[in-house]
Formats: structure tokens, C-alpha cells, sequence
């Protein structure tokens, strides 16, 4: 089992650092948790505000430190911080003196998601998750061939519910093009930088496209639920298996023509094609529609007449008005400068001041209730309820 071994600056966490070693890259604030003969150590290596927390990691049984791959972004660090075991695979740390947006990360040892990139990049590896308020509206997978509608109706859902739904901006290592600004028609990259990146599960889905990669990332999905609205993710099936393997909690769609024979009509109606580049998309076609038999997907909307199918799909993403929003309830405060981590009846984390005045926006407790959590790194650990 695991066990928590937290500073408050008392001599047991010197005397148990200094009998694994030197610890003298850390600065200030720092904690110790204890999982199965492993002791994380995170702290700032630097001094300063926006110091991000690193970590180190000690062997009990080698009697080493060792140095883990540290994957997600490191969150900035504050002046006391606490570590809190939820899980065997994962540490809660909150921070002092923060907003409700950035008190809370996840630190993951042993997840699924660190497993896989253990196994890909060799040694030790951890990995940073945001921890988020509430559930956050789930991003929709709409896949399906070319030529059978679905682009026209993400742009019937995008025209009539604007503050609803969102894109991600994607990822290339292509040049801007004229007019293009970085950020808002696409993240642009080196190519290395981008390889590295997916290698260390940043990507939700990527593709090399003459000569260029292309792809999505968590990343980019999660800031537009962070903003309330719902990420339509328009990819193919390929795509759409490698979201369905990741962390991120989704619906999938499938749109299907009526037949094979309607959906070479709509391709050749089109125009825009040569035959050669009409028959790779037909064979295309063949497979991702069996593929869409498969059962990846939790519905499978026929296109047999696009205002049919429209009213089919808004009924089933729970469309009953012209304009419905997503954003939940916000929780404002900020944590105290100091407090102490108990656990009530309920085995929720309690957090109570120190602080010896009383200020606006920062209470006395804070009750965290981190049974329905999910999700995770590379994006965000969604679903914490506070109860203040």
C-alpha cells in the first residue's frame, strides 16, 4: 500500500530524505508520498512563483534516485502544496493561495496511460493531469466516407448552435500559409517536436499527409470543453478508434449514405474529382462503412435526406432549442495560504484554513469528493465535486 509523508516543516520528512540521499535541488516546499517502496519527492527546483514542480523519485529497494520522464504540463509551483494519495496509481496535489482552476493536479505513477509510455520510452515515467471541476460536456467523434454529408451537418450544428459547439485547432509541421495565423487555423510545429510529442501520447490521432504531419491533441480538445462548449471532431475511422483507446470520454458518431450506389452518385455529382481520385475514395469508403459495423461507434445515423438526418442528430446530441449552452455552474474561489488534509465519514478530502484572517473568496473549508473522477493524463482528470 501507499502511504502520504508530508512536510509542514517538520524534521520526520528532513530525516527521511537525508537518509535517502541529498535532496538539495529542491527549493522550499516539498512533500513525500510512498507507494509501494517508491518515494515521489516533488518540489521546485528553482525559486519563484511560476517555479514549475518537479519530480524525483527514490528506490527503496536500489537505495537510488532515480530521474522519471516527466510528461504533462508541470504545474506552477505555490508556497505550501500537499499531496494526497487517492489511488495506488495516482497523487492529488493541492495548492495554497490558488484559483478554483488551478488549486488541484493529478500526479499519475502507475495509469494505464503511464504504463503504455513506460513501455515505449524505457524507464521510469510519470504524468501530470489537470484536475477539473465537474464533468465538462463530452466531445462528439462524427466520422463516416467522403461524400456523405457529414461536413455539411457539423455546419448546420456550428451555424445554429454557435456558443454550443467548438473545433479543436489541429497540429502541422507544414509552413503557414498566406494569411494563416498560428493558433487559429493551425498549431504550427517542427517536426521533431511534433514526432517527440507523439511518442508521449499528446496526440489523440495523427497522419502523414504529403509529406507533412497532421494531427489532433488532447491538449486541443480539452481547451474547448474548458470553455464549455462540446469539441466536434470531425475524423475518420482510424481516428476515431485511437480517441475511443484514449482518456478522453466521448460520443461517436458514424454517418452512413442509404447505399454504395448513392454514395458514388453524390461523389460524381460533385464534380471536383478526377475518376482516379473518385475510385480511391470509393475503396476508402468500403472499408471505413464496414468499419462502422464494428461497433466503435454508440450511433449510426443513415444520410438518406439531409433535414431528416439533421433533425435526427440534434435529437440525439439533446438539441430541443435553437441555442442550448454547456457551460456548468462556476465555483469560484481561492484555497488558503495554509491549511491542513483531513478525511470525513465519507473518506472525502477535507481542507481547513490556517489562515489567521478571514478574507472574501476564501473559506473556511472545502470539502473535495473525488469518488467519480475519470479521465486523465494527457488531458485533464474531470469530475471533482467541492463542496465549500
Amino acid at each position: 500500500m501507499g502511504q502520504e509523508i508530508q512536510e509542514n516543516f517538520s524534521a520526520s520528512l528532513h530525516e527521511t530524505l537525508s537518509a535517502c540521499g541529498d535532496d538539495s535541488d529542491f527549493k522550499g516546499h516539498k512533500t513525500i508520498t510512498e507507494i509501494f517502496g517508491k518515494l515521489y519527492v516533488v518540489g521546485a527546483t528553482s525559486e519563484g512563483a511560476e517555479s514549475p514542480l518537479d519530480v524525483k523519485l527514490f528506490d527503496k529497494a536500489t537505495g537510488k534516485w532515480l530521474a522519471p520522464t516527466i510528461l504533462g504540463k508541470k504545474p506552477n509551483s505555490s508556497t505550501v502544496h500537499s499531496g494526497v494519495l487517492v489511488t495506488n496509481d495516482r497523487i492529488l496535489f493541492l495548492k495554497a493561495d490558488s484559483s478554483a482552476n488551478e488549486f488541484s493536479y493529478f500526479l499519475e505513477v502507475d495509469s494505464k496511460f503511464v504504463r503504455e509510455r513506460k513501455d515505449l520510452l524505457g524507464g521510469e515515467v510519470v504524468a501530470w493531469s489537470k484536475g477539473s471541476i465537474g464533468d465538462g460536456p463530452k466531445p462528439i467523434v462524427i466520422s463516416g466516407p467522403s461524400g456523405v454529408g457529414k461536413g455539411t451537418l457539423i455546419n448546420k450544428l456550428m451555424k445554429d448552435f454557435p456558443s454550443t459547439f467548438g473545433f479543436s485547432v489541429s497540429h502541422t509541421t507544414r509552413a503557414p500559409r498566406e494569411k494563416e495565423v498560428n493558433g487559429i487555423h493551425y498549431h504550427f510545429t517542427e517536426r521533431e517536436v511534433m514526432e517527440t510529442e507523439i511518442k508521449e501520447g499528446k496526440f489523440l490521432e495523427s497522419a502523414l499527409v504529403h509529406g507533412n504531419l497532421y494531427g489532433t491533441s488532447v491538449e486541443a480538445v480539452e481547451a474547448v470543453t474548458d470553455t464549455g462548449k462540446r469539441c466536434i471532431l470531425d475524423i475518420d475511422v482510424q481516428g476515431a478508434r485511437s480517441v475511443r483507446a484514449s482518456t478522453i470520454e466521448a460520443i461517436f458518431i458514424f454517418i452512413r449514405p442509404p447505399s454504395f450506389e448513392e454514395l458514388e452518385k453524390r461523389l460524381r455529382d460533385r464534380g471536383t474529382e478526377t475518376e482516379e481520385q473518385i475510385q480511391k475514395r470509393l475503396r476508402n469508403a468500403r472499408k471505413e462503412i464496414e468499419e462502422g459495423k464494428e461497433g466503435l461507434f454508440d450511433h449510426v445515423l443513415v444520410n438518406d435526406d439531409l433535414e431528416s438526418c439533421y433533425a435526427n442528430l440534434k435529437k440525439l446530441l439533446g438539441l430541443d432549442s435553437m441555442e442550448t449552452s454547456n457551460k456548468a455552474a462556476s465555483v469560484d474561489f481561492r484555497t488558503p495560504s495554509s491549511f491542513t488534509i483531513s478525511r470525513d465519514a465519507e473518506n472525502n478530502i477535507v481542507i481547513d484554513s490556517q489562515d489567521t484572517e478571514t478574507k472574501d473568496g476564501i473559506p473556511k473549508k472545502i470539502v473535495l469528493d473525488v469518488s467519480s473522477v475519470r479521465g486523465g493524463a494527457p488531458g485533464r482528470t474531470r469530475g471533482l465535486t467541492v463542496s465549500i
